[in-house]
């Protein structure tokens, strides 16, 4: 599975722009502020439908446009089909598949994975929660179309019910009734993705130890700790925390508060890791989303490696390369702004790789 081409229009700093590529390697190189990242990222937009680096997908629009196209030729087993991602300014985004629309967005994740190597990825070890929460819950989401599906009406559902409580504060008054028809199904919701997070960290831990090892020479061993508010009797200790949310005016508890804590040697990563182990951690993290993601779907995803050579060791950067010349790897995006660079770690790589100067 690879991208053929893509077209970009009005998208950031591409108002119409269009490319051809490899089927293996692709090296998007030029000065920094060209569109390097921007391009890779509508790679990202069109598999995913969302963007890796804008929040809101109308950021996406040029700067006094009103809308943007992103339509990109995907080739899957000698059978080639085209997408067409747009958004228009004050509109919902559509997306079309072959010139027919889906009937929901969710369908079209997964179709076309892809794992995403960026230099804020350490991030996920540095920040809070949330930026855990967000890895986690979108490399799941390519694998189990019921947890997306769950994980957006627990979203939907936990927003609803935060609209009653702040309505009940403000008019003064209470609906246990109504309040109730909202929190029993966030409850179930809650215990649902709790499960499942739980069953795929699991499945994807032991990945991640391997790959680890592999990249650090072993020399300390790494886990995940999966915190959860949900467990034992949730659907009581929610009730019990009822009074507490009616004066927050907000719901306190649930899967939206929990946690994945990256450990060395069972000590956090985030407070005694040096730099060195959290950039194995990660990389450990998104080689064993590529592997899980290949196993599940029986496709190699497109890799997209984001300016990597500024930000990993020669050490790193050589075991990512040795992957790529046993072809590991299928199609593979690298951005650079130092061509000569490039092209010397490249140099002997028996894969066609081809140069997109921006």
């Amino acid at each position: 599975m690879y991208l053929k081409s893509i077209r970009l229009f009005n998208f950031r700093n591409h108002t119409d722009a269009q490319f051809q590529f490899s089927e293996r390697v692709n090296c998007i190189v030029g000065q920094n502020g060209g569109g390097k990242t921007n391009l890779i990222d509508a790679v990202y937009f069109l598999a995913l439908t969302k963007s890796s680096i804008q929040k809101q997908d109308q950021l996406s629009v040029t700067h006094d446009e009103l809308i943007m196209v992103i339509d990109g030729n995907f080739v899957n087993i000698d059978k080639e089909e085209n997408i067409t991602l747009s958004v228009r300014k004050g509109q919902k985004k559509t997306l079309l598949a072959d010139k027919v629309a889906y009937d929901r967005l969710t369908e079209h994740i997964g179709k076309y994975p892809v794992v995403l190597i960026a230099p804020d990825d350490t991030d996920m070890i540095r920040d809070a929660s949330d930026t855990r929460r967000k890895l986690f819950d979108g490399i799941i989401s390519q694998f189990d179309m019921d947890y997306l599906k769950a994980f957006q009406k627990y979203n939907r559902l936990m927003d609803q019910r935060n609209s009653l409580l702040k309505q009940f504060a403000e008019r003064e008054y209470f609906d246990q009734e109504m309040l109730d028809s909202y929190s029993q199904p966030l409850v179930a919701l809650a215990i649902e993705i709790a499960n499942k997070r739980r069953s795929f960290l699991g499945e994807f831990e032991p990945e991640i130890v391997k790959h680890y090892k592999e990249i650090s020479g072993g020399k300390e061993k790494v886990s995940i700790h999966y915190q959860s508010e949900v467990e034992g009797d949730f659907a009581k200790k929610f009730k019990h925390n009822e009074f507490r949310d009616r004066q927050a005016q907000r719901t306190t508890l649930g899967i939206h508060k929990d946690d994945y804590v990256f450990q060395l040697d069972e000590l956090p990563a985030k407070k005694f890791g040096s730099q060195g182990q959290k950039k194995s951690v990660v990389l450990s993290v998104r080689l064993a989303q590529f592997n899980l993601l290949e196993a599940r779907k029986g496709l190699k995803p497109i890799l997209l490696l984001d300016d990597i050579f500024d930000k990993l060791d020669d050490n790193r950067i050589k075991k990512l390369i040795e992957k790529i010349d046993n072809d590991t790897f299928g199609q593979v995006f690298i951005t650079d702004a130092r061509p000569e660079r490039t092209q010397r770690i490249l140099e002997n790589v028996k894969a066609e790789v081809k140069y997109i100067e921006l």
